[in-house]
């Protein structure tokens, strides 16, 4: 028996709209049990992909790191020391504040990696060890109708349910 997308995904699927305020997003994602929120227009049909990675993200801009150079003038051979301000409460708080009211849209990967109900458990397992993307979960889309090939998402497959079943897969072979 082939093992497809349909076989392992989870249908009820917790999402997020583009036009969800990142606020909203972050609360939501302090209560559940996984890293990332599918991104989806009203009808279903998936746009993005919002994850920790992607919200943390905006609480560590790299413009706030001093770089002071360490010598003397004309500085030709000196050291230079990297000092980050990122991390105190006010920063933090600021952070925050400037980014609550925004739109997931603004921070969401767009280019998001998924597979179709009946792509078999050999197409998955190549996308969860690609070597260029950190994934974790697959959204599972029907494959698109609109002009742009956009699809509805119909399911989402964890890095957890695919070991699950090869682990039982292997124990049944024993």
């Amino acid at each position: 028996m082939t093992i497809t997308a349909r076989d392992l995904m989870t249908t009820d699927v917790e999402t997020v709209t583009p036009d969800d305020d990142i606020s909203e997003a972050l609360t939501r994602l302090a209560r559940v049990d996984f890293n990332g929120f599918p991104v989806v227009e009203e009808d279903g049909t998936l746009v993005g992909i919002v994850t920790q990675t992607d919200l943390v993200q905006l609480f560590q801009p790299s413009d706030r790191t001093l770089w002071i150079p360490i010598g003397f003038p004309p500085f030709l051979e000196s050291l230079e020391y990297a000092i980050d301000l990122s991390w105190d409460e006010l920063d933090t708080s600021i952070d925050l504040a400037k980014n609550a009211g925004k739109p997931v849209s603004t921070v969401m990967t767009a280019d998001v990696v998924t597979v179709e109900p009946d792509d078999d458990l050999d197409r998955i397992l190549d996308l969860l060890v690609d070597d260029e993307r950190d994934i974790n979960r697959l959204p599972v889309v029907e494959p698109g109708t609109a002009d742009d090939g956009a699809g509805r998402l119909v399911g989402i497959i964890a890095r957890q349910d695919v070991l699950g079943v090869i682990r039982d897969e292997r124990r049944s072979d024993d």
